[in-house]
């Protein structure tokens, strides 16, 4: 393994550490009995405290040095005074390991007591330290002079690629992950609080149902069988509500073979929740009034900020049919209109279109690119096509609607609900209708459920079924456009491995950086890509002559221009 000029150096003071008897990673519990906020909430002069984190700075000043820890809740300032955790002859603990083994990013257990400095910084003065990890890597901390900020750890995909890292320089990452369990739990108190039952459906599944998406297919070798990733739990749910359950929901992970964008993950989180005995009008009033306590929990407001839109979850909620938003945005009545009158508007409007798409793909499609982007406040949408919603009830004074909606934030789909179609017969012809299309071509057509159907003809109650994307909801909750910044891990294109890989291994952080920028850009002019490194210019220079003396980068000068590119 290569290694860099700075993670030998931290290999050899480990070896140190251990030369002098101390184990770097030890096995027993350390006795934490505070944390940064405990003890600036309740601080009391004097108190003894006993805490943990990694050290993140720290000045030392011959005999004494003041340096910060990083837990769980913050950072905390901590004072080591060579005298006070060695009053022995004994000094090695201070003059060896603090100073000269320890490094920013270590892991540390302090024992001490509180006091405030001179500059009324409430300060823990450490009678004793515990080496608990000796990180050998640095971290990519940022760096301050003369109120300029270098080497910022801010390259979107190097922060997805090590969210570790991001977690621990960019401390405001982790508000918008501590939001997204409060709408969890603030969703899952909702429905508890109304007695529906929490419950887990299969993620592998013979037929991938729910919804009209392209699957993963995998292969289970001891039964010989092709199964598929979960696009959707609906049909499952729908099946406990057979079984005797009145009100079931699930946060499920759901995996769709399709593109990704700023708004779509191939893994992705849904909620889903079905009630016996409701309609879609009973959902409408439930989702508003659920969306509203999520954003007082979330945020304690109904408002909201997304990009330069303000939004505001309080309810009630505008609600608006698809025959009336397509009318009004495009001045086409979709009423009656045939599959071929459908294809030929939507191609006047410059929507792109193919043979394989029925009615309801092209409303979905005419919607989608004429509609929903002046959906800014949160608003439903109604009264959807029999063609679009093949899970759906027929409406109850339109045989050529459906009881669906969609709830409309930012021009994105956030919800969609359903009086669910609970008649067996009409059930099979929407399925055989859905294999039609797929005959034709269509890749998200939905497969024929013949258990499901075998459970319909069961009997299942009128029923109401609500699902809602979490990612983007929280997206929204945060003012946070790309839902890659609200995964812990979203999915990425694995970074290619050349020949020069070895090579690429043993660059410092700095250098790797650059080396990363240009295998995705291939070429740019010297001051771009100093600009987009964020470098000073004292590690841009060192960073450079690596990348060259490695033989992974080449500096060519033309007309315009220096250039940098791969070697």
């Amino acid at each position: 393994m290569q290694l860099s000029e700075q993670e030998i150096v931290r290999r050899e003071k480990l070896a140190k550490l251990r030369e002098l008897g101390i184990n770097p990673y030890p096995a027993a519990l350390y006795p934490i009995d505070h944390t940064s906020d405990t003890i600036k909430d309740a601080f009391d002069q004097g108190k003894k405290v006993v805490i943990a984190g990694r050290l993140m700075s720290r000045r030392i000043q011959g005999k004494a040095s003041f340096a910060e820890l990083q837990d769980a809740d913050g950072r905390i300032q901590v004072y080591f005074n060579r005298d006070e955790i060695c009053p022995g002859e004994d000094k090695t603990l201070y003059n060896e390991v603090y100073k000269k083994l320890l490094d920013i990013g270590d892991f540390v257990g302090v024992e001490g007591e509180l006091f405030v400095t001179q500059v009324g910084e409430k300060t823990v003065m450490v009678k004793n330290f515990t080496v608990l990890s000796k990180a050998l890597r640095p971290l990519p901390l940022p760096k301050e002079k003369d109120g300029v900020i270098y080497d910022k750890f801010d390259d979107p995909e190097q922060r997805y690629r090590q969210r570790y890292a991001d977690l621990v320089v960019n401390p405001q990452v982790k508000d918008v992950f501590v939001k997204r369990t409060r709408l969890f739990n603030a969703m899952r108190s909702f429905f508890n609080e109304r007695d529906y039952f929490e419950v887990e459906t299969p993620i592998l599944q013979p037929i991938p149902g729910g919804a009209a998406a392209r699957p993963f297919i995998t292969h289970h070798n001891s039964l010989d069988i092709p199964l598929y990733m979960r696009i959707a739990n609906e049909l499952y749910l729908k099946r406990l509500i057979v079984g005797g359950f009145d009100g079931v929901y699930e946060f499920s992970k759901n995996f769709r073979n399709e593109g990704m964008d700023r708004t779509h993950n191939p893994e992705f989180t849904a909620m889903e929740i079905y009630v016996a005995y409701k309609d879609y009008h009973w959902m409408m009033e439930f989702t508003e009034q659920l969306l509203e306590h999520c954003a007082l929990a979330v945020n304690g407001t109904t408002k909201a900020t997304f990009v330069d839109n303000a939004i505001d979850f309080k309810a009630p909620y505008p609600r608006v049919t698809m025959t009336e938003a397509i009318k009004q945005h495009t001045g086409l009545d979709i009423t009656g209109k045939t599959e071929d009158e459908l294809r030929e508007a939507a191609k006047d409007m410059g929507i792109e279109v193919d043979d394989s798409m029925g009615k309801g793909k092209l409303i979905d499609e005419i919607f989608g690119e004429k509609c929903e982007g002046n959906f800014i406040q949160p608003t439903f949408i109604t009264d959807y096509p029999k063609e679009m919603s093949p899970l759906c009830k027929e409406h109850r004074d339109n045989p050529e609607l459906t009881e669906r909606f969609e709830l409309m934030v930012c021009g994105k789909e956030v919800a969609n609900a359903y009086s669910e179609l609970n008649d067996p017969i009409d059930q099979r012809e929407r399925f055989e209708a859905q294999l039609k299309l797929a005959d034709r071509g269509d890749d998200e057509a939905m497969f024929i459920d013949q258990d499901f159907l075998r459970a319909l003809e069961y009997g299942m109650p009128p029923t109401s079924g609500l699902g809602i994307g979490m990612d983007r909801l929280i997206m929204f909750l945060t003012n946070n456009p790309s839902i890659q910044e609200v995964l812990f891990f979203p999915q990425m294109k694995p970074l290619p491995v050349s020949s020069d890989q070895s090579a690429a291994d043993s660059l410092s952080d700095e250098a790797k950086g650059i080396y990363e920028l240009l295998q995705k850009v291939g070429q740019l002019p010297l001051n771009d890509l100093k600009a987009q490194a964020g470098l000073s210019n004292k590690k841009w220079d060192k960073s450079i002559k690596e990348l060259t003396k490695n033989g992974l980068a080449k500096v060519v000068k033309t007309d315009d221009a220096l250039m940098v590119g791969l070697a």
